[in-house]
């Protein structure tokens, strides 16, 4: 294990969050909000000590860094970065008991959306802002965004594959330029234009200033923190399918933005991730408004269509606004889709969670090639996706992910069922949308609840699967286990 490259690493992502602070920080300062100004300097001063002590003693590391430093230091920069990003809120007495501030923390640098909160709005607005921007900074990766800021070493860079790997959702990271490095550019410039561009058609819908930039936020990681307590509800029609459009397009790998940029039109519309995700959603929203319809719970189709397009993107983008109280007025059918969706998720290479919808193509390829060697076993047929064939081994990687969720899912819904005095549905939900990154579950936790009072034992567990889904499993496996700390 390379200590003194994983401790020179962590320095630099606690100088970034440091510096993400001062906006916050700002607003704070401007509208002379006394407990927030000295949680964010409380909180600065301690990630800025801690980053340059960091940074002091792991002068001259060896720039050499391989799969498991990549892990590992993926994995403990994420703990690192929400233990001290919470400070804000437990010194300001915004949220005053430490493992509910951490939770919240933790769902916003996920971008999973789950809070503790009931009155959101209540909030000092430097503090909204810090809670919507942890999504903004969550979502692309803290540390994809340290690659694309800052050379390491100019010795080897050969440390930016693993840990864009270790960060980035999906079963394969690709190159989408030659350089690693660049990559994250190109990544980057895509994410903020994207965010700049939501901000102006919010701004466009008559939002404020503040509620556009912390949207846009919410819905470019797609986090589904809102700044009011009814999420989206309360804003016109034009505010909510503009939300809708953005997030289903930040649910898209964004090397298909990049392809656009390239005018490689043939390449997107050959792509089967993209294929089934669209085609997911438009048949989920059409079984939804036909459910809807015929339970009459809408005055008309437009606005059955409207709520339906909406609650659809924002689930199967694990964004998780809303602008309907879904579980108490939508049929159980309608319910049981979403539950589907938070575990389909959005595609690889966006900055949506859960399975990913590459992961689900490439099992039902799986499980058809598999069902054809049963029937012809001397037949050697090779998996395909988007015509590419996929390697072997990012097949058996994607078994041993499916194999870990589903592991990782009921140990957590076994745990949470003994320890949470909520019911069946609200156990269920709460695992699936905190560890898809979802956000708002069913039953008491719903869209017009919270999180609050599901029992402390429950959420330290939704806390690890927060990690755990936003990190794609094995950093949080690697970082726990015993052989990972071992030289050599």
């Amino acid at each position: 294990m390379n200590y003194k490259m994983l401790g020179r690493f962590l320095s630099l992502i606690l100088a970034i969050e440091t510096a993400s602070m001062v906006p916050a920080l700002l607003i704070s300062l401007f509208l002379r909000e006394t407990r927030p100004v000295i949680g964010f300097l409380s909180a600065m001063a301690a990630a800025g000590a801690v980053s340059g002590l960091l940074y002091v003693l792991t002068r001259g590391a060896d720039s050499d860094f391989y799969a498991r430093e990549g892990m590992v230091c993926v994995g403990i920069s994420w703990i690192a970065l929400c233990l001290f990003g919470c400070l804000p809120f437990l010194v300001s007495g915004a949220i005053p008991n430490f493992l509910d501030a951490l939770f919240e923390t933790v769902s916003g640098f996920t971008t999973t959306g789950s809070s503790i909160l009931a009155h959101p709005s209540a909030l000092p607005k430097g503090i909204l802002y810090w809670r919507s921007f942890s999504h903004w900074l969550g979502g692309m990766g803290v540390l994809v965004f340290l690659l694309a800021l800052v050379p390491i070493s100019g010795r080897n860079e050969g440390y930016t594959l693993h840990i864009l790997r270790a960060e980035s959702p999906g079963p394969t990271v690709g190159k989408l330029v030659p350089k690693m490095r660049q990559t994250a550019k190109v990544l980057y410039l895509i994410y903020i234009a994207l965010t700049a561009l939501n901000v102006i058609f919010l701004l466009c819908g008559g939002m404020s200033l503040f509620d556009s930039v912390c949207t846009a936020f919410g819905t470019a990681g797609t986090g589904g923190f809102g700044t009011k307590d009814d999420s989206i509800a309360g804003f016109g029609s034009y505010i909510q399918i503009v939300c809708t459009v953005f997030m289903l397009l930040f649910g898209v790998n964004f090397s298909i933005f990049y392809l656009i940029l390239l005018g490689r039109l043939r390449s997107v519309f050959r792509d089967e991730e993209l294929r089934f995700y669209l085609l997911t959603v438009f048949g989920s929203v059409g079984l939804i408004v036909w459910n809807l319809l015929r339970n009459g719970v809408y005055g008309g189709v437009g606005e059955t269509v409207r709520h339906a397009f909406f609650q659809v993107a924002s689930i199967i983008t694990t964004t998780g606004f809303s602008t309907t109280d879904y579980e108490a007025l939508w049929p159980s059918f309608s319910k049981a889709l979403l539950l589907i969706l938070m575990a389909i998720g959005a595609c690889a290479g966006s900055t949506g969670g859960g399975l990913k919808c590459s992961r689900i193509v490439m099992l039902l390829k799986i499980m058809k090639r598999n069902i054809a060697e049963v029937m012809h076993p001397q037949k050697v047929k090779t998996v395909r996706l988007s015509g590419k064939p996929v390697s072997e081994k990012i097949l058996a990687n994607t078994n041993a992910y499916f194999a870990a969720y589903i592991f990782i899912a009921v140990a957590s819904f076994t745990v949470v069922s003994f320890a949470s005095p909520y019911g069946l549905t609200e156990n269920l939900s709460a695992v699936l949308a905190c560890f898809n990154n979802v956000g708002p579950g069913l039953g008491m936790i719903g869209p017009a609840s919270n999180f609050a009072g599901i029992g402390a034992v429950s959420k330290s567990v939704l806390i690890m699967d927060m990690l755990a889904g936003r990190l794609e499993i094995f950093p949080i496996i690697v970082l726990f286990s015993r052989k990972s700390w071992q030289r050599g």
